[in-house]
């Protein structure tokens, strides 16, 4: 080891704070560089003039964030709240007992693991494009139900609201299962034991045990499901057509089509101002709610 690392790491040794810096460093250097400056341009953005030709131009202005407020775009800020919330519920409800029969399998429990992650695999966009073929017309599920006798015509499925909330559950429901199994695998088997032996039905054990253990991988699910789904775009705009409008899809065309960067930039800091809003209001009711308990 030359002379100048060694002083280095000497030097290090003597100062804990300046490990932890050293540690912290390269990690906060990248939230710095590709998430803290472009969030500062994008509120620049947000408070000045479009250009004449796209862009922006110098000056300052509160038209864009007034702009937000007009129903035309309220009404799909609500369908998009709507929607997030509906998949994060239906991701809750298909998601917990997958988690749980993972987290008790076993020997089998690795390749289920295998098979949750597995899409994880596969691009977000050839995925959506496999919905695409299932559900149109002549797709997968049409074809099969007409050849059961179940239906005289092909159903509408693609373009619609249902084939949209079906793409986002599809999409974010590993989100969903992989904090609650993380909680559930860690239960210890021998309290569930411990309330059976005092006389607890399966169902009491599982309210009063299982379901307040795993509270956190519960939280941390919604919440990796629901921000998601709030700014998806992709889903809505192959799986939904132009019917199909969400907030995220609103934002794209801003940057993209309609090249109107600071409208675009107002409208995601007013949808990510409501999310946190949202987590506060939530984290602050669950502090006081165990505050009360404890």
């Amino acid at each position: 080891m030359s002379g100048p690392r060694r002083r280095l790491l000497a030097w290090l040794q003597r100062r804990p704070a300046a490990r932890a810096w050293s540690l912290l460093g390269p990690g906060m250097l990248w939230l710095v560089l590709f998430f803290l400056v472009p969030l500062l341009i994008m509120a620049a953005y947000s408070l000045m003039p479009r250009g004449t030709y796209g862009g922006v131009q110098p000056g300052f202005t509160l038209q864009h964030y007034r702009r937000f407020f007009d129903p035309l775009y309220l009404a799909i800020l609500q369908r998009t709240l709507v929607w997030s919330l509906v998949c994060t519920a239906v991701c809750l409800l298909l998601g917990y007992p997958v988690a749980y029969l993972v987290a008790r399998a076993g020997r089998w429990r690795a390749a289920l693991l295998f098979l949750v992650v597995l899409p994880f695999w596969t691009s977000f966009l050839v995925r959506t494009f496999a919905m695409i073929f299932l559900l149109r017309d002549s797709g997968l599920v049409n074809t099969v139900l007409l050849r059961l006798g179940l239906i005289d015509a092909p159903l509408t499925l693609l373009y619609t609201p249902f084939a949209v909330l079906l793409g986002l559950v599809y999409g974010f429901l590993p989100f969903m299962i992989l904090p609650i199994y993380a909680s559930l695998e860690k239960l210890d088997p021998t309290l569930l034991e411990a309330a059976e032996t005092l006389g607890a039905t399966p169902l009491a054990g599982f309210r009063r045990i299982t379901l307040p253990l795993s509270l956190p991988g519960v939280v941390a699910g919604c919440f990796l499901v629901f921000i998601p789904a709030m700014g998806s775009f992709l889903t809505s705009d192959l799986l939904g057509g132009a019917k199909q409008l969400m907030i995220g899809n609103l934002i794209q065309n801003q940057f993209a089509a309609a090249r109107n960067w600071p409208f675009g930039s107002a409208a995601s800091f007013v949808v990510t101002a409501l999310v946190l809003v949202a987590v506060t209001v939530y984290l602050r009711v669950r502090d006081r709610a165990a505050e009360g308990t404890g």
